[in-house]
């Protein structure tokens, strides 16, 4: 079983680019020249208040030129459509750029680590589905360099329940993880069948639980989030994400 991902994080040219991945869990940092990610306990009291109290001590005196937040929402010409789910309130109209003093981009946490993803995995023209098995179902689609966030864990799945209800973590602890495996592949059949990519990756804290990859898949690394996080400060991929 073999997982996409490189082994030293890509450098943004001379910028020094923080990219944060917000979770239901924590918030994890990290800048290309690190060892390794930070990380401060976020929940579902969490705001962005919060972040902004957090970010000090996950910089540790890092000074930055610019800032990437990927965030378990949907994201419109750079905002938030509506707070996480799984996070506290605020979310939407927080002035970002003002809290933390450089330009900031925000996308969807699976397009984030989707274009990581796409990145590490040396793709260019072909279609790539990004599937994030985490507290939910992230879903995004790249074709080429555009990048196409979705909300397909909403959809309909079996029994009245949607597929995030099936393959997000509330539904693994409810089913058991053989069962869950067995809707993994099952909803990579389904969504493979409807979007037609070239590949799926599967990212997310919960693809490590997979055991045997179902075909057309291959596995992400979740550090492909920072690379992600990066790649938007470059002229390839400045499409991606609306600077605030």
């Amino acid at each position: 079983m073999s997982t996409i991902g490189p082994s030293t994080p890509h450098v943004s040219g001379t910028k020094v680019i923080c990219a944060l991945d917000i979770g239901g869990t924590n918030a994890k940092a990290r800048c290309a020249h690190w060892d390794d990610k930070r990380a401060a306990p976020s929940g579902p009291s969490y705001t962005p208040e919060q972040l902004a109290a957090d970010l000090p001590k996950l910089l540790a005196g890092e000074r930055v030129d610019a800032i990437t937040i990927g965030l378990p929402t949907p994201i419109r010409n750079g905002r938030p459509l509506q707070d996480p789910v799984n996070l506290g309130p605020g979310w939407r109209d927080f002035d970002y750029r003002a809290a933390f003093g450089v330009p900031v981009k925000i996308l969807n946490d699976a397009a984030m680590q989707a274009i990581g993803s796409h990145r590490a995995a040396g793709l260019t023209n072909e279609k790539m589905l990004f599937l994030g098995l985490g507290t939910g179902l992230g879903t995004c689609m790249i074709a080429g360099r555009i990048v196409l966030p979705m909300e397909l864990a909403h959809l309909p799945f079996k029994k009245g329940r949607t597929f995030e209800d099936y393959v997000g973590i509330r539904g693994r602890e409810r089913n058991g993880t053989r069962k869950w495996r067995g809707h993994v592949a099952e909803t990579v059949r389904l969504l493979r069948a409807a979007v037609l990519p070239d590949i799926v990756v599967l990212g997310g804290g919960n693809s490590k639980a997979i055991k045997e990859v179902p075909e057309g898949c291959m596995l992400g690394a979740n550090s492909n989030a920072f690379l992600g996080g990066y790649a938007v400060w470059e002229p390839d991929w400045a499409g991606a994400a609306t600077e605030l």
